[in-house]
């Protein structure tokens, strides 16, 4: 006990002073990047605007101000669009509870269609990702009366509540059940019963959260007299257990629902109740509720049917499903099919007054907008051409308009276009075509005013009102101005973007950030940031926040940052680059990286090839760990957080979705898994995993170790106790982390060094 103590504290001083050593001497020159500055100060802190809330008749907004009169308050205020003008519509003394001295706290609020009441949530708490939990409030600004919901309902403990279309009613989760309750009386009705730790109601299990982003799980009918909501009955999915040693004097253990791939998940299904009560009528979609999804729900605008999207377990299969509430019958409208996967988008709207509604289709190779008939007989292209849609924006229903996002020669950029419902004309660009960078909008539901932001490599956001369709700016909403004053002080060396041909006509978009007073006569080494899956794209004209503010610092520091975006990744380049990947993820993205710096040592005599590292989280973790096993000639040096080191780890609608069936592409499973290649580990390897990681699981670090020890391989690894997926709870995370990857870098790839004469390799 007495040796450990004495290493503990022998460690403890050399942290603090490699710490110190790393902000020291440095705090007062703006030109230089410490870990301080970047994570643990206000030298960068971003100026941003809102939240903000369209009126539902596109009239104007309401955002969030601080009051006047009361100390940490807060007012909401209407703006007008047009003239600028602003009013207090509810003072945050009105949202002072009866017997208390101080406003409620606003984590979010929303207006009833007529706008006469507000809804209030308040002390929210975290469910897994989001803080989708707490208090609800309903506030009548006419008369000032303020009521709190749930009656005797635990503190925090009500979801997703929301007014009935008249206004009248709020409906809401408790304990996964669903209650409607009259707003004037705040009578309570129980709309379902059987709600328990296995049977969910009105929510979602864990891997529909994770995967398809679905918390708030039901929807008021547009006569309000109907609730459609999702239940999932877990009971038979297997359980995992997160263990928590340092909250108590014992562990805790955090139990819950977790289907890793091939195995069982929860029985799904979706059904209609009345709000008066009595039984739900249940729609029959499938013989094996279990072995389907239903990603998405909501009423056909009308309330006589509900739309769904209804996938096979492969998810190759998508049916839009139309289901009528009183018969309890349903219909197939239309059927996509995939020879690889299809991937679910909510981009399902109707317009033409119920007759049609719009879809997103990769049927011809690109992924493409269609207008398609309520029977589904008939379906139109709206953007022909070769290349993508990458998203739906807003479909203006009195203009005959639908706006997109769309980038069609750089992926790495977004632009706003808009193209007729009828396809009566050509599509056309809306943002201005001198405007590069990545560019946002949220549009009110008129579609004549948006907030835009846009941004661009090393350049932060700027939003502003725009008008639509002409695009001229009305006010700049946050500039941003005095973090771009910070950032011109900042000693910063030249960056590009750039494409590298890896061979058989496959280019790949990268970018790379060069030192300060770079010397093209110098070999530097050099780092490369990687995510290489189909959930997201590192290569984007965009600003990248703290993260590329940790990659200038380690520029500063004398490396070449660079990030390469391999075949898989969700690039605007065609289905074929996207699906490239099927049954071969961690195959041949790790390949193609492979390729891709070969390529740039070659072409590029400044990257120095005796000192390449990559460093990736999550997805970007896994690519990390195949690159250094499966290309040990190529890699030095890894740095691989919260990955997964064995795709039969991580959950069924994510990995089946992209490998199939663990059965049925066994060799795949294996192949892509970085497990498997661990014996043929040189370099050097560093392993971050937080220990309370409910969705890429500590488990994966374990096992990871336990192959490299079995093998004798060397490597270091930092556990965090307690933290999740994204390593930031608890005081000094980030600030640890960051100069821990930074330590590692700067012990384990070797400096610039000067280019023999004559360039010769």
């Amino acid at each position: 006990m007495k040796q450990r103590l004495g290493l503990f504290l022998f460690c403890i001083a050399a942290l603090i002073l490699v710490e110190g050593a790393l902000g020291a001497g440095q705090a007062d020159d703006p030109s230089v990047l410490t870990i301080k500055r970047i994570f643990d100060s206000n030298d960068f802190k971003g100026e941003s605007f809102g939240p903000a809330r369209w009126l539902k008749d596109g009239s104007g907004y309401t955002t969030l101000k601080d009051s006047n009169d009361l100390d940490k308050a807060k007012d909401i205020v209407r703006h007008d669009p047009q003239t600028g003008e602003r009013d207090i519509l509810v003072p945050a003394e009105k949202l002072i509870p009866k017997g208390q001295s101080k406003p409620l706290s606003i984590d979010g609020y929303t207006w009833s269609d007529d706008g006469k009441r507000l809804l209030i949530f308040t002390n929210a708490q975290r469910v897994w990702r989001a803080n989708t939990r707490g208090d609800y409030w309903v506030l009548t600004p006419a008369n000032g009366r303020l009521k709190k919901l749930g009656g005797d309902a635990p503190a925090s403990s009500l979801m997703f509540a929301k007014f009935s279309p008249d206004g009248r009613k709020v409906a809401y989760v408790r304990e996964n059940n669903l209650y409607v309750q009259n707003v004037g009386d705040l009578e309570i009705a129980q709309l379902t019963h059987d709600g328990s730790e296995t049977v969910i109601n009105g929510t979602s299990d864990w891997v529909y959260e994770e995967e398809f982003y679905l918390r708030d799980g039901f929807r008021w009918s547009p006569n309000g007299k109907w609730i459609a909501y999702w239940q999932f009955d877990t009971s038979g999915v297997p359980m995992f257990h997160l263990i928590d040693n340092t909250r108590g004097l014992y562990p805790e253990i955090t139990t819950f629902g977790y289907p890793k791939a091939g195995q069982t998940n929860s029985a799904v299904r979706v059904g209609v109740v009345h709000v008066e009560g009595g039984s739900t009528r249940w729609f029959e979609l499938s013989d094996d509720t279990r072995n389907h999804y239903i990603p998405t729900m909501d009423w056909a605008d009308n309330s006589k049917d509900i739309v769904l999207q209804h996938l096979n377990r492969l998810q190759n299969r998508n049916e839009v499903i139309l289901a009528n509430v009183r018969k309890g019958a349903s219909r197939t409208v239309m059927t996509e099919r995939d020879a690889a996967w299809l991937d679910v988008t909510d981009c399902l709207k109707w317009f033409d007054d119920g007759r049609r509604f719009t879809w997103l289709s990769e049927r011809d190779g690109w992924r493409h907008l269609y207008a398609v008939s309520r029977s589904g007989r008939k379906a139109k292209l709206l953007t022909p051409g070769a290349f993508d849609v990458i998203d739906l924006e807003c479909v203006d229903k009195e203009g005959g308009w639908a706006y997109y996002t769309a980038s069609p020669d750089n992926p790495t950029q977004r632009y706003l276009y808009r193209v007729s419902l009828d396809a009566n004309s050509p599509a056309e660009r809306i943002t201005p075509q001198d405007h590069a960078g990545t560019h946002a909008y949220d549009i009110s539901p008129d579609a004549k005013w948006a907030f835009h932001t846009y941004s661009s490599f090393g350049v932060p956001p700027v939003t502003e009102l725009v008008s639509l369709p002409g695009h001229e700016t009305v006010r700049v909403l946050a500039d941003n101005a005095e973090l771009r004053e910070t950032l011109e002080k900042l000693d910063r060396g030249p960056s590009e973007f750039f494409r590298v041909d890896i061979g058989d006509g496959v280019e790949l978009d990268g970018w790379c950030i060069r030192p300060p007073q770079f010397d093209p006569n110098e070999r530097y080494p050099t780092l490369f940031h990687v995510y290489g899956e189909p959930a997201g794209q590192t290569v984007l004209d965009r600003w990248g926040g703290k993260g590329y503010l940790w990659h200038l610092m380690l520029a500063q520091k004398g490396y070449v940052i660079a990030s390469v975006d391999n075949r898989g990744t969700p690039a605007p380049r065609g289905r074929q680059w996207r699906k490239s990947v099927y049954h071969q993820v961690g195959i041949l993205a790790s390949a193609d990286q492979a390729a891709a710096v070969g390529k740039i040592v070659e072409t590029r005599p400044f990257v120095d090839p005796n000192a390449i590292g990559i460093w990736g989280w999550s997805g970007g973790g896994s690519m990390s760990l195949n690159a250094i096993f499966r290309y040990p000639d190529l890699y030095r040096m890894a740095m691989a957080i919260a990955f997964v080191s064995d795709e039969r780890f991580y959950d069924t609608i994510y990995q089946e979705r992209y490998m199939g069936l663990p059965d049925d592409n066994a060799e795949g499973y294996k192949n892509g898994s970085p497990i498997t290649f661990a014996h043929q580990l040189r370099g050097r390897l560093l392993l971050v995993h937080g220990t309370a990681d409910d969705n890429v699981h500590y488990q994966n670090c374990e096992a990871l170790v336990n192959e490299l020890v079995k093998h004798d391989k060397a490597f270091t690894m930092m556990s965090y106790p307690g933290r999740t997926h994204g390593i930031g709870e608890g005081d000094g995370t980030t600030v640890h982390l960051y100069s821990l990857l930074t330590r590692y870098l700067e012990e384990n790839l070797p400096g610039a060094r000067r280019a023999p004469e004559g360039g010769d390799r």
